[in-house]
């Protein structure tokens, strides 16, 4: 019999890998069935390996040992916390905008209690989820009244199908966008049950196309910000204003889908968006935006506008569908009440922070980072250097952020190597790699993730690992 068979033949059994007193003392913290499964997997693992021409290590010690990282591995949290050093500060992988501590520490609150959901305490009956948030929203945007639901996707099916279900809704062709997964805009206005009326052309719309293309069937024009992507050159299209003009005129709403969700104005900052307040006092008669981009908030569509419409959607039947939970709601509240203080909100909503924190400062942070790499021996090759970060999300494509950057050189590994070895570490890090080096850009990371940070790479990179 060759050594391959004799090895398949003598597979440890699990009964006796339970036994190896390094599996035993799992069973303090696991019980006896997940266990017995992860032994029975490292078995397996035995026997494929095997059977591939392998020659691994069959004893009951080695299951054991693989057993156990087997049950580590599954005991480890699927979702959980990560340091961003990518430089894109919106970055949707990674679970978007960053809560305001308040704004955590609310919703954390709320999680652990019983709450006034949908209780008026002042007067001991049923209440609404809706007012926990409408009346802020309306407050910061300049609205009537507002809705919170649980993305921008759901705030616009549940637009549609309340104000134009079976009628016509009119749309520019460039502004038919695809934001990310399946949402597009076409296929949104199919499933909330409204006609798509196209007018003009991708690149150029102009009034008198609007104007042409309004009926008998006509529910409303829509106004879809273009916020991930830009068309330039040879271009025009019909500001918001206008369209409001030109739809009050005939008697319809207008619709605006700004996408991002800005309540303050950046342009001084190079980040040329339309604000909720600008858009509402040019005429919108509804509002549509996210919570978890520009905003800094949780996830969450937010749709504002005029008390008659924003009624019709609240007591449509899919407002129940896509409502949000009680700590989004938390968190949600809290973001708003800092913006009452738009200089609060730069300070203290932690994408405004970044957007708007001057390069010098993100240099001098840089510096001070990389001395301290220096002084701790690593065997690698650091420095700093200027780059670009982005707001990312789907948010202000054109716009080049200026940032500094602190980069590493491993002598003893390769980039891909370093760069693998810091998202396996206990946080895990995510970077980017440019010109050969690995890049961590000082504009999203916290002194808190620099401290971090710091260790992985003394852990990693320190001379005798």
């Amino acid at each position: 019999m060759d050594m391959k068979h004799e090895k398949l033949k003598n597979l440890p059994k699990a009964d006796v890998v339970m036994e190896i007193p390094v599996l035993r003392d799992f069973l303090a913290s696991t019980d006896r069935k997940t266990a017995l499964e992860a032994v029975r997997k490292a078995v397996e693992e035995m026997r494929r390996a095997l059977l591939e021409g392998g020659d691994p290590d069959v004893s009951a010690e080695a299951a054991a040992a693989r057993a156990c990282a087997i049950l580590r591995e599954e005991d480890s949290p699927s979702l959980r916390p990560v340091i961003n050093a990518t430089g894109i500060i919106l970055h949707t992988n990674l679970g978007r905008a960053r809560l305001n501590p308040q704004a955590a520490e609310k919703a954390a609150q709320i999680a652990c209690s019983y709450s006034t959901l949908e209780y008026d305490a002042e007067e001991g009956k049923r209440g609404s989820r809706h007012d926990h948030v409408s009346r802020l929203i309306a407050q910061v945007t300049g609205a009537e009244d507002a809705i919170a639901v649980n993305n921008n996707a759901a705030a616009t099916l549940l637009c549609l199908v309340s104000l134009a279900y079976k009628k016509e809704v009119v749309v520019s062709r460039g502004e038919l966008v695809e934001i990310g997964g399946s949402f597009r805009v076409p296929e949104i206005m199919e499933q909330g049950g409204t006609v798509l009326k196209e007018v003009g052309t991708t690149n150029k719309t102009h009034f008198a196309d609007y104007e042409r293309a309004i009926g008998p069937e006509t529910a409303a024009l829509l106004k879809v910000h273009p916020s991930n992507y830009r068309v330039i050159g040879f271009t025009e299209d019909v500001p918001a204003q206008q369209l409001a003009q030109l739809a009050h005129s005939k008697g319809l709403p207008l619709i605006y889908d700004l996408g991002s969700g800005l309540l303050e104005d950046l342009s001084s900052y190079g980040l040329d968006e339309p604000t909720a307040q600008k858009a509402l006092a040019a005429g919108a008669d509804v509002i549509l935006f996210s919570g978890d981009k520009l905003l800094g908030g949780p996830q969450a569509g937010i749709i504002a506008g005029k008390k008659e419409y924003i009624e019709k959607m609240k007591k449509h039947p899919l407002a129940r569908v896509v409502r949000v939970d009680k700590m989004t709601l938390a968190a949600l509240e809290q973001t708003l009440r800092i913006y009452r203080d738009p200089k609060e909100a730069l300070q203290k909503i932690p994408v405004l922070e970044m957007v708007t924190k001057p390069a010098s400062e993100l240099k001098a942070a840089a510096q001070g980072f990389a001395a301290g790499l220096a002084e701790a021996g690593l065997q690698a090759s650091v420095g700093i250097r200027e780059d670009v970060s982005r707001v990312g999300g789907g948010s202000a494509p054109m716009l080049d952020l200026k940032t500094w950057c602190v980069w590493v050189k491993p002598q003893a590994m390769s980039v891909d190597e370093l760069q693998e070895k810091l998202r396996h570490w206990q946080m895990p890090i995510v970077t980017r790699i440019s010109e050969g080096d690995v890049l961590f850009d000082l504009r999203t990371l916290t002194t808190g993730d620099l401290v971090l940070l710091r260790m992985a790479l003394i852990d990693i990179l320190a001379i005798g690992n």
